[in-house]
């Protein structure tokens, strides 16, 4: 991102400010436990109200589909690989895994869609920043993990992928592999200059994607995928909605052009509550613990 900006406006100085955030301080609980998306980005946001910076850059997907007040998701740059990516010092597939094989996510989204497809895994929760995470498999804890593509590559560690999910084995979440940039809703002047980093296509894909989630009241606490592709000015949507246990999966489906791309996330969501999506998510979601 550093680089982006200095490419755009080399006599800008762009200085990062490295922040941890609660999400990778709570390590004995699972996110759905304790609030979800917000807590990858409220420090950020912190940063901005105080002024220790001026913009925030998100995974998109950690980010709650209903920024309030004064905060603003200004720009979504190109999407990076939105898939899901195995990681095993001995495997290349999820069908290489023998029956009672132990995986480790950390996604109920993932979760739900190991344990339909496959049955006969183990699938136990994973906790900690990205090197914590490795370091179990390393140490023999799993003998495979599932985690984002685009966030092992972002940090160097493409060469530990043994394998990509394919969308029909594992359906991304909402923006998996974007990029979102937040300002202070105030900051007129910033989202011009950022607004040259935006991509089009992947802000309608995205626009799609989380128009789903919106509607069913996404987050971490609920087993939910959204992924739109755009060619030609078309988007095409997939998305389903889970229970944690694989056994329960909706499915829906939709296309349409670019310019309707809420619209066609809308209807994807009504499809899903058709099928008793509103049903099968009223007893997953629970009240977030008090220390979220």
């Amino acid at each position: 991102m550093r680089d982006r900006l200095l490419k755009l406006y080399p006599n800008c100085e762009v200085e990062l400010l490295k922040l941890t955030t609660r999400g990778d301080q709570i390590l004995d609980r699972t996110l759905s436990k304790v609030g979800g998306k917000g807590l990858f980005i409220k420090e950020l946001e912190t940063a901005l109200l105080d002024g220790r910076a001026d913009l925030a850059v998100h995974s998109l997907k950690d980010v709650p589909v209903d920024l309030h007040s004064p905060f603003s998701l200004t720009a979504v740059l190109q999407r990076a690989d939105p898939r899901d990516a195995l990681v095993s010092p001995r495997h290349v597939s999820l069908a290489e895994l023998h029956d009672g094989a132990v995986v480790g996510t950390s996604s109920l989204r993932r979760e739900a869609q190991l344990r339909a497809r496959h049955p006969g895994l183990v699938v136990r929760p994973l906790r900690g920043n990205l090197d914590t995470r490795l370091g179990k498999l390393d140490a023999g804890e799993y003998d495979a993990i599932v985690l984002a593509a685009a966030g092992l590559e972002r940090l160097g560690l493409g060469h530990r992928i043994a394998g990509r999910l394919s969308p029909e084995d594992s359906l991304p979440a909402a923006g998996q592999g974007a990029l979102g940039i937040e300002v202070l809703e105030t900051r007129d002047d910033l989202r011009a200059w950022l607004a040259p980093l935006a991509c089009a296509e992947t802000t309608a894909c995205a626009l799609a994607e989380r128009a789903v989630s919106r509607a069913l009241g996404g987050s971490c606490q609920v087993p939910l995928a959204a992924y739109a592709e755009c060619e030609a000015g078309q988007l095409h949507l997939r998305a389903l909605v889970a229970s944690p246990d694989g056994r329960a999966i909706l499915r829906a489906e939709g296309n349409g052009p670019v310019a309707q791309a809420q619209a066609l996330g809308e209807a994807a969501a009504r499809t899903l509550v058709e099928q008793g999506a509103d049903r099968l998510l009223a007893g997953l979601i629970e009240p977030s613990s008090p220390d979220a």
